[in-house]
């Protein structure tokens, strides 16, 4: 019996941390603070999203990864993930940048928008995980609003 005990108490102890997990990690949060069009040619451009991940607990997290979708006028122009891993200190937001390509055939007709400086609407939405010494989580993220891609371009050097 007290052989069992030994086996089974650290795996009770374990469990009850992982169960606890919600309890004791406060929920980072991601917020999209750059989206930058840099065209490359006439039919292609280079897409940069910055995201700044901050952490409220007290301490370290690990972002394993992160994968997003852009959405403009409800029509999916790029989406991808993140490879590399990311320490996010405690208390502290960390920048990341998120470069992908995209061509302007994908823009669809919001290529027009461009030319014209009007607003579209747009929604960024994907999923990150965060690896901690008690286990990992997601946590999904979303983000609407309208933006003016003529504003977004950056000249060619």
């Amino acid at each position: 019996m007290k052989k069992c005990l030994e086996i089974l108490s650290p795996l009770i102890v374990s469990m009850f941390l992982i169960s606890c997990l919600g309890l004791i990690l406060q929920k980072p949060t991601f917020a999209i603070r750059e989206i930058d069009l840099s065209p490359i040619s006439l039919t292609e451009a280079n897409f940069l999203l910055g995201f700044e991940v901050y952490n409220p607990n007290h301490f370290d997290l690990t972002l394993e990864y992160l994968e997003y979708a852009v959405y403009l006028k409800d029509k999916k122009i790029v989406k991808g993930g993140l490879g590399n891993e990311y320490l996010v200190s405690a208390s502290s937001t960390t920048p990341i940048q998120i470069p992908t390509h995209v061509t302007f055939k994908d823009l669809g007709g919001e290529f027009s928008a461009i030319i014209t400086g009007e607003d579209v609407p747009y929604k960024i939405e994907g999923n990150a995980r965060i690896k901690t010494a008690f286990g990992s989580n997601d946590y999904p993220f979303s983000k609407e609003g309208r933006i003016n891609l003529k504003n977004l371009i950056r000249s060619c050097k």
